[in-house]
Formats: C-alpha cells, structure tokens, sequence
C-alpha cells in the first residue's frame, strides 16, 4: 500500500511567503500531505497546544528559515517557530530544515526592504539559527533549492524509515475473507486436536514391551558408532570404544549436565563437544542456554533418563543371572598349586 507522509511545514510567514509555497507544492507533487499552522492567529496557551498536536501527528516536520524570529510565545519569551521545532525533536520526529544563505537574505532585503529582516531580537535569531544548523539542515537560495531538498528527504525518509503515514482505504484490503478464513482454520484445528485425542485413547500408552524394544534398538544403534577417546582423557593412552559404553560410564556427568565453561577439564571438554552432539541426535541430551551466564549446557532428556534406566535394569538382570548360575555350580573340591594367579579387566 502506497502511504502518505504528512509533513508539517514550519516557518515564519510575512517574510517567506513564496517559499513557504513553493514547500507546499513540492509536498503535494511528491505526492504527500502538507501541514501548518502558520495562518493561526499566535496569543494563546490552546494556540501552542494546537500546533504541537499537529506536530505530534505528522510524520515528518520541516523547517524554513529567514531572517526571522518570529512571534513571541508570552510565557516563554521564545518565538513559536522555534517552540515548534523544540518540541519535534523532543518527540524524536523525523526532520530536516532548510535556511537561506546569507548573500540571498541580502538579496531579498534589496527587492522587498528591511521588514523582512529581524531587528527586535537578533541574538535568539542567531542562537537558533546555529541550533538548527547543528542538526540536519541544508541551505536555499530560491525556490528551487527549497524543491529539491523537500523531494530527496522525503524520498529518504520513505525508504529508511518505518512511519506511520496515511493511506487511502481503496487500498485497504477487505478483511472479511481474511476472517472467515482465520475462523474456518481455528475450527478445522479444533476437529483436528479431538480427533488426535480420540487416535491416542485408541492407541493408548505405549507399553513396557514396546518401551524396552525401541531401547534395544536404540543400544545397538549407539553401540556401533566409534568413539575415540584421546590419550589427554583416558589417561595417557589413545583407546577406541564406541557411544554407549561412553553414555553409560559417564552417566553421572550427564544426568546433572555437561556445559563449556572456559574452565572446564579435557574429559568434560571431549563429552561436550564431541560426544553430547551424538548423543543429541537420537534425543538423549539436548543443548540449553542457562540463565545469567554465557556458557551452555547439555541436560539429559526424560528419553535419555529412561534409556538409563532400562541399561541399569538390564545389568541388575545380567548380575543375578551370573549369580544364580554361580550357586549351581558345584565347588571344586581340590585347589590346583602353582599356578599362575588370574587377572580381572574392565572395559
């Protein structure tokens, strides 16, 4: 949709009619909307009031400036052409503002006399000339200048700022498909949630079975990705193994997480980096931002809690197994002398 800017015009009158004109005409071709207040009457505490609600509705304030002060505002003491551009950089507008030369000021005192020129206040004249020029500000000797500043801010303002604007309601677009769309898709998901629901009481919860038959796959999935362990980790020696003796043996570091403090050991350095991106991509840990602090941390998941448990249980079964087996077995009624004693290892 093509937007509108409102730009409100600010300047003196008396003296810069033509120009102000020329701003208003060059506003209009650009294909905005002019604003100004420069035909009230100035007095009154409603007349400010009035303007700075103008101003805080417009998108864009500009200013012209002369060789004019301008009408004092009878609290302040401060002209209202400069109480105006006080308050749109005090709302953060959008702004630019446009100043005559010096040789053209000359100029126009030649053709029109000196009532164009400021004669009751030249200081303030002067101090609020240098505040406009400390902020962004171009110069104009004619009209033309005063055109073509207008139609390069406002073509630059278009495009790198987001405001508001006016647009014609032709361009609008009718929001009444729009919403009978939102409604049928709110209710087609809502037949869709009941049914989901009604397919899981159907399906009902997974078994125990069915539990412990994807971890059987799971464990020889993870049981044949090699995993080497570099000799800085497994003390002194480079070993090979694979990602679930790994996950088993350093259950304890997972279960209250893994993280990449600066400070960290080489051991809980290779989990992080090397072992917990693995054991990420079948769900058993995942990786989290910890509040207040710049590191991360890889934190177990409920699968992988559960994965652990069902190993455990496993190794339970395994060592009553052995032990049963060890109370059948006969004991051997003599002891062979001399031999050489056995060795235990782990893996």
């Amino acid at each position: 949709m093509k937007k509108k800017l409102q730009v409100f015009i600010s300047s003196t009158y008396h003296d810069l009619p033509e120009e102000r004109q020329a701003a208003v005409r060059a506003v209009l071709k650009a294909g905005h909307i002019p604003a100004g207040m420069e035909l009230f009457t100035a007095g009154d505490k409603s007349q400010m009031e009035t303007i700075n609600r103008w101003i805080a509705e417009s998108d864009v304030y500009m200013l012209i400036l002369g060789g004019r002060y301008g009408s004092l505002e009878p609290t302040t003491g401060v002209s209202y052409t400069e109480l105006e551009y006080d308050y749109a950089v005090e709302q953060e507008k959008p702004l630019f503002a446009i100043v005559i030369e010096e040789d053209a000021l000359e100029g126009k005192i030649k053709e029109q006399g000196s009532s164009i020129l400021e004669k009751e206040n030249p200081k303030q004249l002067k101090m609020f000339r240098e505040k406009v020029l400390s902020n962004i500000s171009s110069f104009f000797v004619d009209s033309k200048d005063i055109k073509l500043c207008i139609y390069e801010s406002l073509s630059d303002f278009a495009e790198t700022r987001d405001l508001t604007g006016w647009v014609s309601g032709k361009e609008i677009p009718d929001t009444k498909a729009f919403l009978e769309e939102i409604s049928r898709l709110i209710n087609e998901n809502e037949e869709l949630k009941e049914e989901l629901s009604k397919a899981k009481k159907r399906i009902g919860t997974p078994t125990l079975e069915s539990s412990n038959s994807q971890f059987e796959e799971l464990k020889e999935i993870i049981r044949l990705i090699e995993v080497t362990v570099p000799a800085k980790v497994s003390g002194g020696i480079e070993r090979e193994t694979n990602l679930l003796e790994v996950f088993v043996s350093n259950k304890e570091n997972f279960v209250t997480g893994v993280n990449n403090k600066h400070d960290v050991g080489a051991a809980e350095s290779f989990l992080y980096f090397n072992i917990c991106p693995k054991l990420q991509i079948h769900g058993l840990v995942v990786n989290e931002k910890v509040a207040s602090v710049q590191w991360r941390r890889f934190a177990i998941t409920k699968k992988g809690s559960d994965f652990l448990a069902y190993i455990d249980r496993l190794m339970i079964k395994h060592q009553k197994a052995k032990g049963e087996i060890a109370k059948e077995s006969p004991e051997p009624k003599h002891k062979t002398k001399g031999g050489p004693k056995g060795k235990s290892s782990s893996v």
